[in-house]
């Protein structure tokens, strides 16, 4: 069977168990509203929803920005552990991933690709634990989702408010804290098996203390293994120019992409006099992964046959510290956190090795002292170390004042120690990056991208319905590289040879990279919002997202400057039949001028150059309905239309440093080029969910059904035109969740199965260098296959 065949078998048995779902979707909604009929008004109501996207507490229907929020009875409801557990709820997010801990998350089809690289621009997407930013310079935190109180999703520039690194939008994860009002605690367990693969478990918990009326602790602790279902299949390669064949015999192993995380999270809550609450809170996690998560379907499904050991190992804790209050009748808070995250990889390179000799015959330069060829077979050992501070004051006017005002002071400053190890094994001290024996190739820089701003948003009711708000942020960065890169002496005139002082980065050789780059500026916002009854808000938006430039890893070229967001959006949030129906929705125009775009230049090193704009049009949309007593449907869809404005040709026009836009169709000369109207990669156009749960007596016992479908179009895995060609497109796919349970007093139980029909969709498709040169061997990240569980839970 082909793939195309599968990938449309999967398609089929997956649109006939949607149907099925609607069906029964639709027969239980008729039943609903002739029982409505009878039933007393007011009877069946939505639960209100209060978020903090404007950086104070709000019902979700009374926010003027596009909002999706998951609740801590929904993440629990859909089984949610993980970011991709619950993103593809959220159906205006895509993401690119290799593997647990490694995601490029995207809004609104504001992406470019690129390879993931951790020398890379700094993220579009914002991502907050609480109050405090943990978005790293190569991405997000993998933060284990249990205890937390619920997942919000802010679509669209929110640069005023949270800045940089919210260009496209932000993503905020609230956890539960500390209660005064008494004694809980809970546990969970939960086993499960994966189709093709292994099995796994979770153990989840916690406990809130008070110890005293004006003290409390909780403390929150997870374990988890997951199973494996990728297989190190045997393989051998036998290199052109030397002869030597290599086997993986000792590397075969079924099941081999396993991963095991555990942590925990230990918070206070200080009520200090009567107008003053304290939250110090310290949280952690070690994450340890096996294998890779792609497949090489040439091979067939779910294998790959790779030689080297291929791990990582992503440590982090964070320490952070809210302190809320009053002054007069200001409402004042502070938020600081010290995030510090140690990342080890260990990776498998000997595409890059085979194809470059079977190319180029690289593999003649790789000898011992006695110049006799070795084997020429690569792999990487990586290390990378982050740290970042980051303070905020905010100050607040009283809410429910006719004119309102926020503004704050913010600064942030995050590091970045990047080790990138490039072994042959054996050969000679002569052509070793000094000090490292067997390095062809090291990277040892330091990365410092160092943030300020001040912000403020003033809002002014015109009159008893009508708001206007408008905002401004002003920002500065300063973003720095400084370090080695490159080849020992002994090869190449990059490296060794291009070093122009002795080592200034502890552990490097000597130093040939040292640049900095400064810029500052402004973002803006202004918002009207009309609210035609208690129940129903229309609005219309202007606002505006920055992304700060910096620094090439390549010292030769010149450094990449920031990108510019602007967004167009009108939006409704409306609430119908006594609160039983919500729906919310936007449509959107933005522009995206001067993105940044990354690709895989010679060497294998990312290079990173401000591409042309691009224009993206769309819509999303939302809904929960309280059919009746126990039965709720929740609903979401996005429409994207993200297409590239103007020519991408790959090259920087070097008198004036601008991208070259003219360029000709051959792709000899210019291989990476876009054409006009391309569209974007990452995002497909389409996304949606739908979920139905009908929660009902049984004998005594509380009891439920739940179902769910998701399903998206086809997206690109790159924005280039040959390396589409390389990669293919990955098709469009539905998936099916189906749960069960039941409970009484304290306790639940529950059965479940995500992706029910077993469909093999690809997230992420790469090779292991440019395509130009490793496209032969074209690697898919899949779904993960279909997996049972059970789940056993606990409350006092």
């Amino acid at each position: 069977m082909t793939s195309t065949t599968r990938n449309k078998t999967a398609l089929s048995k997956g649109g006939l168990l949607t149907t099925a779902l609607l069906a029964s979707t639709m027969l239980t909604a008729v039943a609903a509203q002739a029982q409505a009929q009878t039933a007393p008004q007011g009877a069946v109501a939505l639960d209100e929803v209060v978020v903090t996207a404007q950086k104070r507490s709000e019902n979700l229907q009374d926010v003027p920005v596009s909002i999706q929020a998951l609740g801590q009875a929904k993440l629990d409801q859909l089984h949610v552990a993980s970011f991709t557990d619950y993103v593809k709820y959220l159906p205006s997010i895509s993401f690119q991933t290799t593997s647990p801990g490694f995601s490029n998350v995207y809004f609104r089809g504001v992406a470019s690709g690129g390879d993931g690289n951790h020398s890379g621009s700094l993220p579009s997407v914002g991502v907050y634990l609480d109050e405090q930013p943990v978005t790293t310079i190569q991405g997000a935190l993998d933060i284990h989702i249990y205890d937390i109180a619920r997942v919000e999703a802010l679509s669209g520039p929110q640069g005023t408010l949270y800045g940089a690194s919210s260009q496209a939008g932000t993503l905020r994860i609230i956890t539960n804290k500390p209660s005064t009002a008494g004694f809980s605690a809970g546990y969970d367990l939960e086993a499960n098996t994966i189709a093709h693969g292994d099995q796994g478990y979770t153990a989840e918990g916690f406990v809130n203390q008070p110890l005293s009326d004006k003290v409390a602790v909780r403390l929150v602790g997870w374990a988890e293994h997951q199973g494996g279902y990728i297989d190190n299949v045997a393989g051998s390669r036998t290199y052109p120019t030397s002869g030597i064949t290599v086997t993986n015999a000792d590397r075969v192993k079924k099941d081999y992409n396993d991963v095991d995380l555990y942590g925990g999270r230990a918070a206070m809550k200080i009520e200090a006099g009567d107008n003053w609450v304290i939250t110090p809170q310290v949280m952690g996690q070690i994450e340890k992964v096996g294998g890779v998560f792609a497949e090489d379907r040439s091979l067939g499904a779910l294998k790959v046959a790779h030689y080297y050991p291929e791990n990582s190992k992503d440590k982090w804790w964070q320490a952070a510290m809210t302190v809320e209050g009053k002054v007069s009748n200001l409402d004042v808070v502070y938020a600081g956190s010290y995030l510090d995250r140690d990342v080890d990889t260990r990776q498998d390179y000997t595409d890059y090795s085979f194809f470059y000799d079977t190319l180029a015959g690289y593999g003649a330069y790789w000898t011992d002292d006695a110049g006799n060829p070795v084997d020429p077979s690569q792999y990487i050992i990586g290390h990378d170390a982050y740290m970042k501070a980051s303070h905020e004051l905010r100050v607040s006017t009283p809410q429910e004042n006719r004119f309102r005002v926020v503004g704050g002071l913010f600064y942030q400053r995050q590091t970045h120690g990047i080790t990138q190890n490039y072994r042959i094994d054996d050969i000679g001290d002569s052509i070793s990056v000094p000090g490292y024996p067997g390095t062809i190739w090291l990277t040892k820089q330091k990365r410092i991208d160092r943030d300020s701003a001040a912000f403020g948003e003033v809002a002014f009711d015109i009159t008893d319905k009508l708001t206007v708000t408008g905002g401004i942020r002003f920002f500065k960065s300063d973003n720095s590289l400084k370090g080695f890169y490159g080849y020992g002496a002994g090869y190449g005139s990059t490296g060794e040879k291009a070093c122009f002082t002795g080592p200034e980065i502890e552990g490097s050789p000597c130093t040939n990279l040292d640049k900095r780059v400064k810029e500052k500026g402004d973002s803006k916002k202004i918002n009207l919002t009309y609210k035609i009854d208690p129940d129903k808000l229309v609005y219309v938006t202007y606002s505006e997202g920055f992304r700060p430039g910096g620094i090439n890893r390549r010292g030769t070229l010149p450094p990449y400057q920031s990108d510019f967001l602007k967004n167009y959006e009108f939006g409704w949030k409306t609430t119908w039949a006594d609160n039983r129906f919500r729906w919310n929705g936007a449509v959107f125009h933005e522009t995206w001028n001067d993105f940044q775009f990354s690709i895989v230049g010679a060497n294998g090193l990312t290079e990173i150059k401000n591409a042309v704009s691009a224009e993206i049009n769309g819509a999303e949309t939302d809904f929960s309905f309280a059919v009746m007593h126990g039965l709720t449907l929740n609903g979401a869809a996005t429409y994207i239309d993200a297409k590239l404005k103007g020519t991408y040709c790959g090259k920087v026009d070097p008198a004036t440093g601008q991208p070259i836009t003219d360029c000709p169709v051959d792709l000899d000369e210019y291989p990476e080029r876009a054409p006009d109207g391309q569209s974007l990669p990452v995002t497909p156009k389409f996304k949606a969910n739908l979920n139905a749960r009908y929660e009902f007596d049984l004998g005594g016992y509380d009891a439920f059904v739940q179902g769910g479908i998701v399903g998206q179009s086809g997206a690109w895995a790159d924005l280039r035109t040959y390396a589409r060609e390389v990669l293919g497109k990955q098709a469009g796919y539905i998936t099916t969740d189906l749960s069960a349970g039941l409970g009484r007093d304290s306790w639940t139980f529950s059965a479940y199965v995500v992706n029910l029909n077993d469909s093999r969709a690809s997230l992420t498709r790469s090779t292991e260098c440019v395509e130009s040169v490793c496209g032969a061997e074209v690697y898919s990240v899949p779904l993960r296959p279909r997996t049972i569980g059970v789940k056993f839970g606990q409350k006092f």
